[in-house]
């Protein structure tokens, strides 16, 4: 029993002694030294007592994050290190006021270093600083949601799809209150990141108006990432599954919708497109990209007539919809080859000629139809070449001399500008 009350005592002692090197070392600011001293230790921290145990991981966190120098990994450990110090000693113990401030430190490290690395777009770098933010205060799950959505510009699909489960199963739906107020300057809203700041720049005269809104659910957003995540790793039936969930949970949300009808339309499915989208404009009728994506479908499937109609709606609806004036003028012209098939099988016969000259007329009356979506197509996107191009051979077939010359003069400006 003596012999192993020496043991146990030796074993103590130890330890002391490389935490005290630990800390000398931490002081001066020798982290390398500091981390030998802390591994010589671990393999006898296992059975100190709770108040050594603390003051270990405590010493640990602070050498392998090494005043923000630390690696990666090393600052991963250095997370669940200062975690440690708290399941051993509880809330309110004797190293709590240390491992919070080293928290702070490091929480304003990781956002610093990750909103840069946004801005350089490094979305890598950038996502693993909001993962690491997030690990350090995980009641902020907006950090966590930002390493998602960056790992997704990153295109590390495997990392995202981790993120965006952990944030599933946590319930986030990522609605926040928004502190706004109305720039004197430039009297646009501007954003402040709290209260505190908004009420400081109303009380300093700079911003009127101040207000507070809520920011919309970010819920849509990652389930239709999380399906199309699925979808790029091959797996369609997890991808219809996971939006399913998400319909079955908001049956209203029309985003939703939207969502799983692009995803069945990505996986080929377009009658399913069809319906989705037809049922998405039932919830919300005044949407123009509905109408527009119900044109494409229709337009695929032969339907002239439906095409147009849709394609009409969504122009009442919004004057100024490019793409639609465009898209009216390929289907317009789309009737074109059957005519030209027609002429083409004809002969040289009286009754033929005469045939050739009313088909001939027929595709006339077709350009003239196409003209007037091609010329506002022109107008709206001053730069796009196959709109011009497609009315110089309009205005040239049609005989119109002048507006074929006009127009093929802003086609060569437009093609050397390219």
């Amino acid at each position: 029993m003596i012999a192993l009350a020496l043991l146990v005592g030796s074993f103590s002692f130890a330890q002391k002694s490389e935490l005290r090197d630990a800390e000398k070392a931490i002081k001066k600011s020798n982290f390398a030294e500091a981390k030998t001293a802390i591994n010589a230790a671990e393999s006898l921290i296992g059975n100190a007592d709770d108040k050594l145990k603390a003051e270990f991981y405590l010493l640990k966190g602070q050498a392998l994050y090494a005043n923000g120098a630390g690696s990666g990994a090393d600052m991963d450990t250095a997370i669940e290190s200062l975690n440690m110090v708290e399941k051993v000693e509880g809330s309110n113990g004797k190293h709590s006021k240390d491992v919070q401030d080293l928290k702070d430190l490091m929480l304003t490290s990781f956002l610093t270093k990750a909103n840069a690395s946004l801005e350089k777009k490094d979305y890598a770098a950038s996502s693993s600083g909001f993962e690491k933010a997030y690990r350090m205060s995980t009641k902020d799950t907006l950090y966590l949601y930002y390493a998602a959505a960056t790992a997704v510009n990153d295109e590390d699909y495997d990392n995202a799809l981790r993120h965006y489960e952990e944030l599933k199963n946590l319930g986030f739906v990522g609605i926040e209150t928004e502190y706004v107020a109305i720039s004197k300057e430039t009297e646009e809203e501007e954003n402040f990141p709290s209260k505190n700041l908004m009420d400081i720049s109303v009380k300093a005269g700079t911003h009127i108006k101040p207000s507070t809104k809520k920011s919309e659910s970010k819920q849509a957003e990652i389930v239709k990432n999380v399906a199309l995540i699925y979808m790029s790793q091959g797996n369609n039936e997890k991808a219809i599954a996971a939006m399913k969930d998400a319909r079955a949970a908001n049956p209203d949300d029309a985003t939703l919708i939207i969502s799983e009808a692009n995803m069945q339309l990505k996986m080929g499915n377009r009658d399913e497109f069809k319906k989705l989208i037809e049922e998405a404009l039932v919830t919300d009728p005044e949407n123009p990209e509905l109408l527009f994506n119900l044109g494409i479908v229709s337009a695929e499937g032969g339907n002239i007539e439906a095409a147009k109609d849709y394609y009409e709606q969504a122009l009442k609806i919004k004057p100024d919809y490019t793409d639609v004036h465009n898209n009216m003028a390929v289907l317009i012209l789309s009737q074109e080859q059957d005519i030209i098939e027609k002429m083409n099988a004809l002969g040289s016969s009286a009754a033929d000629n005469k045939k050739y000259d009313e088909l001939k007329a027929e595709r006339s009356k077709l350009y003239g139809q196409a003209v007037p979506y091609l010329e506002t197509t022109l107008k709206l996107r001053p730069t796009d070449v196959q709109a011009a191009k497609t009315l110089v051979n309009i205005y040239s077939a049609l005989g119109e001399t002048a507006k074929m010359k006009d127009m093929k003069a802003k086609l060569e400006a437009l093609e050397k500008g390219q």
